[in-house]
């Protein structure tokens, strides 16, 4: 089976038309932004879920099955995939779920690539090239009481819980999360793209699918694994807000610097992650490319790194993402028992924290940390964020962090109109 395709000249800002593409698909579909390429994708030809340990194993072998010419599946990994793939208990639903589209576009240099199996499918998607009228996300009056709000007191209470594990000796670190349910229907599509505006994200996304529907403005990828076997890393730990005063922002930054708490969570942080990539990786191959410096995310900047390394012989994509899943910077060090814990004390975390995917037929990976994300599920309409919690940690400072991150996406919500 073989895509036809068709090359489009585009007028409009990627963003500005898979958001479009988004609010007229009337089936499951991912948009998913690379730094150089913006992918939609609809109408799934195969789809697979995975529930347990046994057949996530078995994931690389069902797509080699595929015959479709030049395929690239996209999907989403929930955090429970950490926890349920240690043994072969069956989860209640899928922990991962990728699809291989019928119609896709991709964005680049300026030109839209269009795929699809018939010239109608072809003519489906160029119909929709069109962006979507703008609208004035809600007012801040209404969105900041939120972040204060019902799971503020619980959160200390459970960062206090965190702390003191990790003096107990558990574990170093833990990244515990919170909920802000959002008490109105939102406009997914104008969300994502008002978002997108307001945010420098590493990866953005804006999916329905498998029931789920996430826009989100990913600040660091879990792993990037290119055709020939280079691994990607990118740890973001260490956090301090973001905003229109410069001199603020300065200050913040010098003060990232400074923190011995921020700094000993970046570095250990770092540590595990050159552990994990000599795990897939020739061990002489895996080096820090970046250390320490700052990104800046929306209404927040990060310490950030950059770390690489090369697929050994009999590596592959699979086992990279393996190994690197879930992102140390949304569960903890060591990995197991952090997990362990926010298994027991957090709500079910879903897609928060897992990876939105996008995989091609030669090998290419590139899988995106679920943070700073809007998400809708089975009726309800939430936010999502968390901290670090090492030893040094106040459960004041910490739902500050939660505040200032969910900022990120609080501030762009555009209300779903009336009728």
């Amino acid at each position: 089976m073989q895509y036809l395709e068709r090359l489009i000249p585009l007028r409009h800002s990627p963003p500005a038309t898979a958001a479009a593409l988004s609010a007229t698909s009337e089936c499951d579909h991912v948009a998913y932004e690379e730094p150089d390429q913006m992918s939609f994708a609809e109408d799934p030809l195969r789809d697979f879920a995975f529930s347990n340990a046994d057949e996530v194993a078995r994931a690389s072998e069902k797509l080699s099955e595929v015959d479709i010419e030049e395929w690239r599946a996209y999907g989403w990994a929930k955090f429970e995939l950490a926890i349920t793939a240690r043994d072969d208990t069956p989860a209640d639903d899928a922990l991962l779920r990728l699809m291989i589209p019928r119609r896709e576009v991709r964005i680049r240099d300026g030109i839209a690539r269009l795929r699809g199996l018939t010239e109608d499918d072809l003519d489906r998607l160029e119909r929709r090239l069109i962006p979507l009228g703008p609208q004035e996300p809600v007012g801040q009056d209404l969105v900041e009481p939120l972040l204060n709000g019902a799971s503020a007191e619980g959160y200390k209470a459970l960062v206090a819980k965190g702390v003191e594990a990790i003096r107990g000796g558990v574990f170093d670190k833990v990244i515990l999360s919170r909920v802000v349910e959002v008490p109105f229907e939102i406009d997914l599509a104008r969300t994502y793209l008002a978002g997108r505006a307001g945010n420098t994200p590493a990866r953005s996304y804006l999916l329905s699918l498998g029931g789920w529907e996430v826009a989100g403005f990913s600040p660091e990828i879990v792993t990037r694994v290119t055709p020939s076997g280079e691994v990607f890393a990118q740890p973001l730990a260490g956090t301090r807000a973001f905003g229109a005063d410069e001199l603020l922002n300065e200050r913040n930054r010098e003060e990232l610097y400074r923190d011995p708490k921020e700094v000993f969570e970046h570095a250990i942080s770092v540590r595990l992650a050159a552990k994990e990539l000599t795990t897939v990786c020739t061990p002489s191959s895996v080096a820090v490319e970046e250390f320490m410096h700052v990104r800046e995310r929306g209404s927040v900047q990060h310490l950030a790194s950059r770390l690489s390394g090369t697929l050994a012989t009999g590596g592959s994509e699979w086992g990279a993402f393996a190994a690197l899943f879930p992102a140390i910077t949304a569960s903890g060090i060591p990995k197991r028992a952090a997990c362990d814990f926010i298994g027991r004390s957090e709500p079910a975390r879903g897609l928060y924290s897992g990876a939105v995917l996008a995989l091609d037929f030669n090998g290419e990976l590139d899988a995106a940390l679920v943070l700073r994300s809007v998400f809708r599920h089975e009726g309800r309409t939430w936010l999502r964020a968390g901290a670090g919690v090492v030893g040094e940690s106040t459960p004041e400072r910490e739902l500050e962090e939660t505040c200032e991150k969910l900022r990120s996406v609080s501030r762009y919500l555009v209300e779903r109109p009336i009728g």
